[in-house]
């Protein structure tokens, strides 16, 4: 369960520093949430897909250690994208 290439395009010029920026933090974040978010609605309809669940939980917690690394190295940026995303914390 792929991202459309509109999607990501879209992610990665909002977050990124250009349209060629995919290794910066933010972005990655950015892609893995958008990944997040289609995979959970999958998971919420096919409940009895484990290795949909085991993805999930793999890409939450790579989202996770990004996110602890964002907020070490700038917590400008982290406070940022946690409120450009929507996320709690």
């Amino acid at each position: 369960m792929a991202l459309k290439k509109e999607n990501v395009t879209s992610i990665i010029s909002k977050f990124g520093k250009n349209e060629r920026d995919t290794g910066a933090s933010e972005v990655q974040v950015a892609l893995l949430t958008e990944r997040i978010t289609q995979l959970t609605e999958h998971c919420k309809q096919f409940k009895k897909d484990k290795s949909g669940q085991r993805g999930l939980l793999i890409l939450v917690g790579k989202r996770r250690r990004l996110l602890k690394y964002v907020q070490r190295t700038n917590i400008e940026k982290y406070r940022s994208l946690i409120k450009d995303l929507g996320l709690r914390k």
